[in-house]
């Protein structure tokens, strides 16, 4: 492999991909917290463990190499002072304004000798009862006293496609929409700065977590080799993609095309994957509900080095095949293009699919309405269980990162 980061495609045949197996951080998922930490439901973490192990398991049958996020960030943890400032930059970040408690967690993750334990744990969160003679002393953590926590849990993470996104052979170290999730990028820093298979190879970041402006990886779509598409959405601004399309062209990374799809700000559709994904050379999964009130804007670069960017005229199956260099493109409607089955399958991410090749894609079981619309569209479907999983409000792509997918080209 010449490069760890390689993907220029949505549906290039998957090589390598990073999961994250949900751990205790959905144990401590409470229902009074479910909003503040984007959550609807409680999962049932054992079984949403057994779910994901297929998924993973159905992956490696393909012969994809699947990393985990949890055991990566670990192997970045490679010395003494990586740690120590990787434990204080967590603390930091999770708002501990108690000098004395701060202390005092540092404390305890410090004596955790193994690094993946430590991981684990920073992902799981802390409780006050972990901390025998912890008394709120400041009028903050008064206020909130009937939090159990004192470091909040982060049961998004089992959702790795968001926190950052692989842009051809560069990364977008993404800020994140929530403060609940933001904490979550760090492993993501970690790993690109300090693992081996990662630190030194001079991959290009197009985005950086420091930034100001939100953008999420279930937003960012690779259309192709020279043309990437980003959501305007509940979780990713305009002027994020503007910056993104800004750094792509000047590291000339080969991309020639940003195109921003505007899908309103509802958290129902929360990222462009939820409602549109591609899964072959000209085929699309997408929610009837966009499709018509959906607006384009090209972004592409001038040789001043400045933005040119000009709002598409048209139906959006002509501006994709416009861009794709094809024909003519197939949409493929979640709920077969049913009012009442869209609204319910899309809910359950029916047009939230990972491609692992042209024409293959890893779908949820339960939306059987969409899914048989994929098959008498000629793609092959490869079906996962998903009583538990879908409770986070995300699909296949959203619980996967490509690392490196085969050239369409080769």
């Amino acid at each position: 492999m010449s490069t760890p980061i390689n993907v220029f495609s949505e549906i290039g045949k998957l090589e390598t991909v990073m999961l994250h197996r949900p751990g205790n951080e959905l144990s401590n998922l409470l229902p009074d917290e479910l909003q503040n930490l984007l959550f609807d439901d409680i999962p049932f973490l054992e079984q949403a463990q057994k779910e994901h192990d297929y998924f993973a398991e159905v992956l490696q049958a393909k012969g994809i190499e699947v990393l985990y996020l949890e055991d990566l960030a670990a192997e970045s943890l490679r010395n003494k002072d990586i740690r120590e400032k990787f434990i204080k930059q967590y603390l930091d970040e999770a708002n501990i304004f108690n000098q004395t408690l701060k202390t005092k967690l540092q404390e305890k993750l410090t004596a955790i000798k193994d690094n993946r334990e430590l991981v684990d744990k920073t992902m799981a969160g802390v409780q006050k009862v972990e901390l025998p003679k912890y008394k709120a002393v400041s009028l903050t953590e008064m206020m909130d006293n009937s939090s159990p926590f004192v470091i909040d849990p982060l049961p998004n993470l089992y959702f790795t496609r968001d926190n950052f996104a692989t842009v051809g052979h560069g990364i977008s170290l993404n800020r994140m929409y929530s403060s609940t999730r933001q904490r979550e990028t760090i492993y993501g820093q970690y790993i690109f700065d300090h693992h081996p298979r990662f630190s030194g190879k001079n991959i290009p970041r197009v985005y950086d977590r420091n930034n100001v402006s939100q953008i999420e990886g279930g937003d960012e779509l690779i259309l192709s080799e020279k043309v990437i598409a980003i959501g305007i959405s509940q979780r990713t601004e305009a002027i994020s993609i503007e910056r993104l399309a800004k750094n792509v062209f000047d590291r000339k990374l080969g991309f020639n095309c940003v195109l921003a799809f505007n899908i309103g700000q509802k958290r129902k559709f929360m990222h462009l994957d939820t409602v549109f994904t591609m899964v072959d050379y000209d085929k699309f999964t997408i929610h009837p509900e966009i499709e018509e009130m959906l607006e384009v804007y090209s972004i592409t670069p001038k040789n001043t080095g400045e933005l040119k960017i000009a709002k598409e005229r048209g139906r959006l199956e002509h501006i994709l095949a416009k861009y794709l260099h094809r024909d003519s493109v197939q949409f493929i409607r979640c709920g077969d293009g049913n009012q009442t089955a869209a609204a319910r399958e899309q809910w359950n991410d029916g047009s939230n699919t990972l491609a692992i090749a042209p024409g293959e894609v890893i779908v949820y079981d339960r939306n059987m309405i969409t899914n048989k619309a994929l098959e008498r569209a000629g793609v092959k479907l490869n079906y996962i269980p998903s009583s538990e999983l879908v409770r986070g409000r995300g699909g296949p792509r959203c619980m996967s990162m490509p690392l490196s997918r085969k050239s369409l080209t080769q």
